[in-house]
């Protein structure tokens, strides 16, 4: 991949998407991981307004740090930035109490919870300040395994990483030198109490799901590629209804 080309593809292309929009700038959702750090760099780099915002959750500690840092890093190297912290735990605690129903499995539905109220929490600053949500999924949660909440994180405006691979996404980031303990983070979507990474949750690596997205067709495979192409397909699957267009029922003409 040419990454300095890549990069300055993507900047022009928010540019130019901001410049059709006649809004004010950006803002981005920042979780200590390795995909808003890009993004939010990548937004940083266009010199156009971008507002951090912080929005944790019952976060774990090293997660709210590495959020911090970086929102330092990105203070430091450029004017353009501003953040805000908004903690929602309370407000998630008291959906919680009002909403816990012991006949069901709640769990996923509070962690896809937490996603959504942070949604919410993005567009009501851009509405405040007429700014642009900016997604930051990537290839393979975006188009692969639908690893996202519907809206939630999957809730945005833009996406300026979302044809990028994982290994794409890492590769972009070291050439910024974002932090070296964002890029050493195991990659978690922070949705967790007990912090399970991404790869507990899926039960496969992003290298390998890369791998199964490009390669799902082959044949003579080892056990675990057997294993990860199950994997992949199971999520895709399930998925399936995030990544299409909402269906819509039409009507036909002779009936209206």
């Amino acid at each position: 991949m040419n990454t300095k080309e890549v990069v300055k593809y993507i900047k022009k292309w928010i540019i130019n998407y901001h410049n059709k929009s006649s809004l004010k700038g950006f803002v981005v959702g920042i979780s200590g991981g390795i995909d808003s750090a890009l993004t939010s760099t990548l937004v940083a780099e266009t010199k156009l307004p971008l507002l951090c915002l912080e929005m944790p959750i019952h976060q774990k500690n090293n997660q709210i740090e590495r959020g911090k840092n970086h929102i330092a890093w990105l203070k430091k190297n450029y004017k353009n930035v501003n953040s805000i912290e908004c903690d929602l735990t309370n407000v998630f605690d008291k959906f919680q109490q009002l909403s816990t129903n012991k006949d069901y499995n709640t769990l996923l539905a509070l962690a896809n919870t937490r996603s959504r109220l942070r949604m919410t929490t993005l567009y009501y600053y851009a509405q405040l300040k007429n700014l642009l949500v900016v997604g930051t999924g990537n290839k393979v949660e975006d188009f692969g395994v639908g690893f996202y909440t519907k809206y939630g994180d999957g809730g945005v405006d833009i996406s300026p990483i979302a044809d990028l691979m994982k290994s794409e996404v890492y590769e972009i980031a070291r050439a910024l030198n974002i932090n070296k303990e964002i890029l050493d983070a195991p990659p978690t979507d922070g949705l967790w109490d007990d912090g399970k990474t991404d790869e507990q949750q899926i039960g496969a690596t992003y290298d390998e799901l890369e791998w199964a997205m490009i390669n799902k067709k082959n044949k003579n495979l080892t056990n675990r590629q057997e294993e990860v192409i199950k994997i992949y397909n199971r999520f895709h699957a399930a998925n399936k209804h995030k990544m299409i267009p909402i269906p819509v029922c039409i009507i036909p003409e002779n009936l209206k």
